[in-house]
């Protein structure tokens, strides 16, 4: 069995009850976009390959304590055991945690190096554009939030609750995404669904207000 089969194996034990919006198909969706953006950035593609399929392996811990643990901190933990198990140089090891600890958006560590800002982006650009509407609605489906709600101030309102909406999402987070690319690639993608995005949302409003 190739190396990379057996990470993908180790990796997705970690999604058998993983809700749709963080399941395994979001990191098999980062990986491809990892691929494409690395090959454009000259980035070490063996490396992008395995942090992406790693990078949300300690998501499930995350949304079991509504957001108490970081679940970059939590899957470069658990990635460096799998990595050490399976006797990956250190060198090669640290490459790839580095590249998972700093993939988060709201997260302490920058990423640093080409690999890492290849795959901060290919995480992003899964949260936005017509995939992340549907990631969006997804989530708020699993923790009971309303359809819709432009009406409450959003920037006051709790996370993992009725009024997480996807609306309250893409008001907090992910409009910001666009701004927040690190290549020159991911932004050429970030701009291209972050105006679909934001269409929708718009065309969204009209209807819940009978507009349209």
């Amino acid at each position: 069995m190739r190396i990379i089969d057996q990470i993908r194996k180790e990796a997705k034990k970690f999604f058998v009850s993983a809700q749709g919006s963080h399941d395994w198909g979001h990191a098999e969706r980062v990986c491809a976009l990892c691929m494409r953006i690395g090959k454009r950035e000259k980035a070490d593609l063996e490396i992008l390959k395995l942090a992406s399929v790693l990078h949300d392996i300690g998501r499930e811990e995350e949304t079991k304590s509504k957001g108490k643990v970081c679940h970059a901190e939590r899957s470069a933990a658990l990635a460096r055991e799998i990595l050490e198990k399976l006797s990956f140089e250190k060198n090669e090891i640290d490459k790839i945690i580095h590249c998972i600890e700093t993939h988060r958006f709201r997260g302490k560590e920058r990423p640093k190096s080409k690999e890492a800002k290849v795959l901060f982006d290919a995480d992003k650009l899964d949260s936005i554009g017509a995939v992340g509407i549907g990631r969006a609605f997804l989530f708020a489906g699993e923790i009971g939030a309303t359809l819709h709600n432009k009406r409450a101030d959003v920037l006051k309102t709790d996370g993992y609750s009725k009024e997480d909406t996807a609306y309250r999402e893409f008001m907090v987070k992910l409009r910001r995404v666009k701004s927040k690319m690190l290549t020159k690639t991911g932004r050429k993608l970030a701009s291209q669904r972050h105006q679909f995005m934001a269409d929708f949302f718009k065309r969204l409003d009209q209807e819940v207000e009978g507009i349209l």
